[in-house]
């Protein structure tokens, strides 16, 4: 089992930064892929970013430019630095990582962490 625990998130202007982190915790092997998803309340889960354990990022166009995925491997942490924020990257931010665990990939979420981007 893995435990994912996001924080960073906030109250921001339009045009402002914030950093998101995700902290994995409990009996990991290998993490593979790192991933920010983000959502509206009502509405769709969308993706935001992914790293792959060998640093190769892929972004949503909408965040291209503006996010930067990164990871830490000692410390099974992820990060999303996020600026140039606009009212429509408010919502929900999600954390989810692909986990080995013997022949098997799972994937495991976080509770989330909600960004306000707001004058």
């Amino acid at each position: 089992q893995v435990q994912l625990v996001e924080s960073g998130g906030g109250l921001v202007q339009p045009g402002g930064s914030l950093r998101l982190s995700c902290a994995a915790s409990g009996s990991i092997i290998s993490i593979m892929s790192m991933g920010w998803y983000r959502q509206v309340p009502g509405k769709q889960l969308h993706f935001v970013a992914r790293i792959a354990r060998d640093g190769d990022t892929n972004y949503a166009d909408s965040v291209k430019g503006r996010f930067t995925i990164s990871r830490d491997n000692a410390r099974n942490t992820a990060y999303l630095q996020m600026n140039s924020l606009k009212p429509e990257d408010t919502a929900n931010y999600y954390c989810n990582v692909d986990h080995l665990e013997g022949l098997t990939v799972n994937d495991y979420w976080g509770q989330g962490t909600q960004v306000t981007v707001s004058s």
